[in-house]
């Protein structure tokens, strides 16, 4: 993405010349006297998560940089809806006046603090309207989800919410497994929901369509589970030792830190692993040297820039705001905008699939010549053998 790249180079020199520490702001606040300060919570995790926190805080960071906002980040003492409102309660008093979340466990927070904070405005990454609904009426939401509307517990005066279309990236992901030569593949999800089911089934459709244009479907294999939580375990690395061992060559492990066990047993069995949600191969290639084969990649990064742009550039924050928008591609020929898709500098393209052919699917995408079902009512039906484990492997 060639904005990214300015901006991830800008970052370096901003690290480098403004540190911040785990609270710091990088710009001085004595000095500015601008209209906005922008601030991220963090979940109970850390910004180096090589994950969601760390894509969000180095977009808010990059971005502020460049445009000499104030910028700071705040981080829980704890994994509770509690401890995450403390922390907004914090950088309002402040003075920090964009909150930046991310992630589905932040839906609690929102209820809470969108209406406290009428003033501030609340950029909201990967949060469904059932996310929302569910933290605000409980598991009588998932009884008769059509009687509720997600507007009716949350500012939506102030708040702009993102989803993102993971069908897309989990099926290039699985489309370009098979042609990159990968024939025994794996999927590993962290816990059963929306986002991770989306991407879990349009791998499956990417590797249907791939091997149906090879030829090549009876000779595809995919086992296919849940870990049950988003974090690696003895167990779950103990099942994907047993996966790689018995002959599964790649494993798309979808569903935050879950990617540690997946990586675990590679290193073992000299396995591959695709990441998820940004490009995850620094980290993941930590446990053995090109262990990453791609990364299904949702844009947090692109739509942090847009909509920063939209309130204190563009002065067009009163088109977004009070959306759940539904984010996908939106060129089929510059690849750089689009706020899905797959790393085109560390995917290990070759002669059976080459970044020009990578490009070539994404125009299929956008132009509907390739569709991708999003439902996820019902596992895809393959023509080649898929062994669904039942339950969860925790």
């Amino acid at each position: 993405m060639k904005r990214v790249k300015k901006l991830l180079t800008l970052l370096l020199v901003v690290v480098l010349v403004l540190p911040v520490t785990g609270c710091g702001s990088s710009i001085a606040d004595d000095d500015y006297d601008g209209e906005y300060k922008v601030a991220m919570i963090t979940d109970a995790g850390d910004i180096t998560d090589q994950s969601f926190n760390q894509t969000t805080y180095e977009a808010c960071k990059a971005w502020c940089g460049e445009h000499d906002v104030p910028f700071t980040y705040k981080k829980p003492d704890g994994d509770t809806d509690y401890a995450r409102v403390a922390m907004v309660d914090v950088a309002v008093a402040e003075g920090y006046n964009i909150i930046v979340m991310s992630g589905y466990i932040f839906a609690g927070t929102l209820v809470d603090v969108t209406y406290k904070y009428p003033e501030v405005k609340f950029i909201v990454l990967d949060m469904t309207a059932g996310d929302i609904i569910a933290a605000a009426v409980g598991n009588q939401y998932y009884a008769n989800p059509d009687a509720y509307e997600a507007s009716d517990y949350y500012n939506t005066g102030n708040t702009y919410c993102a989803v993102y279309k993971e069908e897309i990236p989990g099926y290039m992901a699985g489309y370009a497994a098979v042609k990159l030569g990968y024939r025994k593949l794996g999927y590993l999800g962290g816990q059963e929901v929306p986002a991770v089911m989306r991407f879990g089934y349009g791998y499956l459709q990417g590797i249907e369509e791939a091997a149906k244009e090879l030829g090549v479907t009876k000779d595809i294999s995919v086992e296919y589970a849940y870990g049950g939580q988003f974090y690696g375990s003895t167990e779950i690395t103990a099942a994907m030792d047993t996966w790689y061992h018995k002959g599964t060559e790649i494993i798309f492990a979808c569903g935050g830190g879950i990617f540690t066990s997946a990586a675990e047993a590679a290193a073992k069995e000299g396995g591959k692993v695709i990441g998820v949600d940004s490009d995850q191969s620094p980290i993941i290639d930590e446990y053995g040297e090109g262990m990453t084969v791609t990364s299904a990649m949702k844009s947090l990064t692109a739509t942090i820039f847009a909509m920063l742009d939209a309130i204190m550039i563009d002065g067009t924050w009163d088109e977004h705001v009070g959306k759940i928008e539904n984010l996908g591609l939106i060129s089929g020929t510059d690849t750089s905008i689009n706020y899905v898709g797959l790393p085109e500098d560390t995917t290990q393209w070759n002669e059976n699939f080459t970044l020009d052919d990578y490009h070539q699917l994404v125009k299929d995408i956008f132009e509907g010549k390739v569709k991708v079902n999003p439902s996820i009512e019902k596992m895809p039906e393959v023509s080649y053998n898929l062994n669904v484990r039942q339950g969860t492997i925790m």
